[in-house]
């Protein structure tokens, strides 16, 4: 089962600060536009690794994340 679907609006969480994506990313906000599946779930046997998420960032760029790098907009 997904967490999200197309149209949620999502912030990244991104706490890690050595994640090369932390700064780039870490509290953005955007909309969930598409989501893809891939077998990422047989290799980490979590199978809500197999959705990867194309969130529309304000900004105007699309960045595909997992599930754990997301919490829904209103998480504060």
């Amino acid at each position: 089962m997904r967490r999200f679907e197309t149209g949620d609006r999502v912030r990244i969480d991104i706490p890690n600060e050595d994640d090369p994506d932390h700064e780039r990313l870490h509290r953005k906000q955007g909309t969930i536009v598409e989501i893809l599946e891939d077998d990422a779930g047989k290799e980490t046997g979590d199978q809500r690794d197999s959705h990867l998420f194309a969130v529309d960032i304000d900004e105007d760029t699309i960045e595909h994340l997992r599930w754990r790098d997301l919490r829904p907009a209103s998480d504060q």
